[in-house]
């Protein structure tokens, strides 16, 4: 491996309604990848219940305590790898329920949260209707954390729907931006490959997309397709919709050759995008 490189594991997992089972399997998940030399293992989004809405409050836990994130931190620190916590619902002091991605460092200490800014409340014709809303707050925070020697932006599945969030992470630093998702079968194949191009290549930055397993029984299915993508837009590497674990080396000599050949952030003209002024 270069020392311009770092190894990340995407932990493509099943989920169930069995939360001590989906806790299971993720620490299984997050041993593999570190036998694999990941430095960056990451989760998908809710990887510790199904993702219905009217679950959230009966899996949710409030930090430190819980069963969740002692698996993360204890796994982070055996392993000394970065964990990338998915997202899980998290339960604050006042009992407001957020979908929250928590991520610790090699010593299994809490590095940062991002808790979900756009909530996903969508009714498509004929596919997917659903309102986060109605039992979730939204988070406030942009989240940045440098981690394994990389600086690393959090956003959680419809976050990535929103691109000034992502230019805002890669102005704040951010190489590698990463979305914890579960997309649908509606969404899915439209959508979850053009949006993780499309932030990496706006921005010249490496994509993560980590999306859970498809599971038959459940209710609704979800789309999978885990993927890396590096800032020209190129897919490094995908996954189908099975569990798997995703292996990428994320070159930071490859993001550096993008940008001083098409440095398309220097070429920003924030002297005329403010349309307060033009209107």
């Amino acid at each position: 491996m270069k020392s311009s490189s770092i190894t990340i594991g995407i932990c493509q997992l099943t989920v169930t309604p069995d939360k001590a089972l989906n806790i299971r399997n993720a620490e299984r998940m997050l041993k593999g990848a570190a036998k694999e030399k990941c430095q960056v293992a990451i989760l998908p989004e809710m990887f510790n219940c199904p993702y219905e809405a009217e679950l959230f409050s009966r899996y949710a836990e409030s930090y430190p305590d819980g069963d969740t994130f002692t698996m993360l931190s204890q796994t982070a620190a055996q392993e000394r790898m970065v964990v990338v916590g998915g997202s899980i619902p998290e339960r604050d002091e006042r009992g407001n329920i957020y979908n929250t991605c928590f991520i610790f460092d090699e010593e299994g200490r809490l590095l940062g949260r991002h808790r979900k800014i756009h909530l996903f409340d969508v009714e498509i014709a004929g596919g997917t209707v659903f309102k986060e809303s109605n039992i979730l707050s939204a988070g406030q925070d942009i989240t940045v954390i440098k981690a394994a020697g990389l600086t690393l932006g959090i956003g959680i599945c419809y976050d990535i729907r929103f691109p000034e969030l992502s230019r805002l992470m890669a102005l704040a630093g951010a190489k590698l931006l990463i979305f914890p998702g579960v997309f649908g079968m509606t969404t899915g194949p439209a959508h979850w490959e053009l949006l993780m191009r499309s932030r990496a290549v706006d921005n010249q930055v490496f994509v993560a997309g980590a999306a859970p397993a498809n599971f038959p029984e459940a209710l609704d299915q979800v789309y999978g397709h885990s993927m890396v993508v590096d800032p020209w837009g190129q897919i490094i590497s995908v996954a189908d919709d099975k569990e798997k674990l995703l292996i990428a080396e994320i070159d930071l000599e490859i993001l550096n050759k993008v940008r001083r050949e098409l440095p398309l952030l220097q070429h920003r003209r924030t002297d005329v995008y403010d349309l307060r002024q033009k209107m």
